[in-house]
């Protein structure tokens, strides 16, 4: 028994995938969530904002699942050509022998609320039996929904302003709202269609999003009317304490208290604050250290004491967004600095300090500041208009961001993967190596980015005819192409072979004058480590 809702999903996300019009891709959503009815729209919106979690379903399940009803050499092949496991298993799974005993139509609440509740064991056979039940590009949608990895070309901002657009509302105070609520999100459509109030979030400690910035192009703003501060390199964060409670949230609104547990432990005054969360450098006298080592920290669901004591966290305060209850968004930057000060020294100065302002007196001086900077933990300057507000999003002439020039360094092409959805069908991820001084390659780095259309169809023909070994997905190459590669820094690293690893790497040219012995070294590298 097919499903109209089911249907009409599968073809959500299958118009998602095949569009590339920003418009175009906000009417497609705009027009389900309008047609859908409560509770499976707010499922949807769950999905598509990856908001979404089955923690019985497990890639490594489905691919044992799919493995006892196709052939696992014919999959595995398959796999590797297509580049994404739901598209694959959508296409090769085989139409039931005989017809499905269970009718009940396929809902989207009625597989979360089905998948949610089941155990890893049973979470095969179920799963399988809603697989049976549909056609292949339903099979699709079904898969992306379980597995919580859509993929669509589509970020949550632009599913939450689908939404807003479709209803009539502002989509900043959809955002407002957003992170108080939970799937399916009853209250959310209850306002939207008029039949309820504004939801609001008291005495919840909620994400409030980020103001952003846009990239400097050139020296088109007087510097008489903005603040310098430096860009750290590390991750945004936004600390809430509200009703005796704390939470940690990155730039996207994940919660991200459990990972960095003695920052929330210290943070107990009220208030919202914006800043950078880093980690104690050992050689630089408590200075930041690289984001290689935040690395260690970050996705960790239980830190241990020693982890805690190797890589101690503290955050660099950017802005206030909120004094206990008052809420300072809308006054300028210069009245939020100055309140921001006053509040900072009322937390633990081991964990908290103040990002500074950077004094120049032009331009020019800013500029030459800026290139000396290569700090480890310093991308480049921050321009804020002295008069701004605090807004969600990207807002022109506010904010803006000029970071550091880029590292380059000129590596040899050592191993090739096919990407995901758009680039499945080419070689798009490179894993390139700089020489030992006994003639070794080893790889520092790897990039997907930073090459047209043109390059990247030029690169995927170059790795078909010059592999030389396969491992699994992966094609080794004969190390004779030399890319250009751009990066933001280089650090030391025990978790690397070569004892590097890149921010940021990029491709930034294809050096076919330049000879493979010619590349750079390891040792050249490593002198440009912070």
């Amino acid at each position: 028994m097919r499903c109209a809702i089911m249907r009409a999903f599968a073809d959500l996300l299958d118009g998602l995938i095949y569009t590339r019009s920003r418009n175009a891709k906000l009417k497609l959503i705009g027009d389900y969530l309008r047609a859908t009815p409560d509770p499976d729209r707010g499922w949807a919106m769950a999905a598509l904002t990856g908001k979404l979690d089955l923690p019985a379903v497990k890639p490594a399940l489905i691919r044992a699942m799919v493995e006892a009803r196709v052939d696992p050499v014919l999959y595995a092949m398959s796999r590797d050509f297509v580049g994404d496991s739901a598209e694959t298993i959508a296409l090769l799974w085989p139409e039931p022998a005989v017809p499905p005993e269970d009718t009940t139509p396929l809902t989207l609440s009625h597989i979360v609320a089905t998948l949610a509740g089941i155990s890893k064991s049973d979470a095969p056979a179920i799963l399988a039996s809603m697989l049976d039940r549909l056609e292949a590009d339903e099979r699709f949608a079904l898969l992306k929904l379980a597995m919580g990895a859509l993929r669509v070309g589509i970020s949550a901002r632009l599913a939450k302003t689908a939404l807003a657009q479709a209803f009539g509302l502002d989509v900043d105070a959809v955002e407002e709202v957003w992170h108080g609520l939970v799937p399916p999100y009853a209250p959310l459509f209850d306002w939207a269609e008029g039949r309820g109030a504004q939801p609001a979030a008291r005495n919840v400690p909620v994400f409030r999003p980020f103001m952003l910035a846009h990239p400097l192009e050139a020296e088109s703003v007087d510097l008489a009317d903005y603040a310098a501060e430096w860009k750290w390199d590390g991750i945004r964060v936004q600390l809430v304490h509200v009703a005796g409670e704390t939470r940690l949230y990155s730039r996207a609104g994940d919660d991200i208290t459990h990972s960095f547990p003695e920052i929330a432990a210290s943070f107990a005054a009220p208030g919202v604050l914006d800043g950078e969360l880093l980690v104690k450098g050992e050689f630089q006298g408590g200075e930041a250290a690289s984001f290689n080592a935040l690395q260690q920290r970050l996705g960790r669901k239980q830190v241990s004491a020693r982890t805690l004591a190797e890589y101690p966290a503290f955050v660099r305060l950017y802005d206030i967004l909120f004094d206990g209850e008052e809420d300072l968004r809308a006054l300028p930057w210069t009245e939020r600095r100055t309140r921001l000060e006053v509040f900072a020294p009322r937390l633990d100065p081991e964990r908290f300090d103040v990002s500074a302002v950077i004094e120049a007196a032009d331009f020019a001086a800013l500029e030459e500041i800026r290139a000396g900077a290569r700090d480890a933990s310093i991308e480049g300057v921050m321009l804020k208009r002295r008069d701004s507000p605090y807004v969600a999003g990207r807002r022109a002439g506010l904010w803006y961001k000029w970071k550091r020039d880029p590292l380059i360094a000129d590596c040899v092409l050592m191993y090739a993967q096919r990407g995901s959805g758009k680039r499945s069908s080419f070689y798009s991820d490179y894993t390139f190596g700089a020489w030992t001084a006994e003639g070794e390659l080893l790889p520092v780095g790897k990039a997907y980015f930073g090459f047209t259309d043109e390059e990247l169809k030029w690169l995927d023909r170059y790795v078909r005819t010059h592999t030389v070994n396969r491992f699994g997905p992966v094609r080794e190459t004969d190390k004779t192409l030399v890319l250009e590669v751009a990066f933001d820094s280089i650090h030391e690293s025990k978790r690397h072979k070569s004892g590097l690893a890149m921010r940021f790497p990029r491709i930034s040219r294809i050096r076919t004058d330049k000879p493979a012995h010619e590349a750079d070294t390891i040792e050249g590298l490593r002198r440009l480590a912070t």
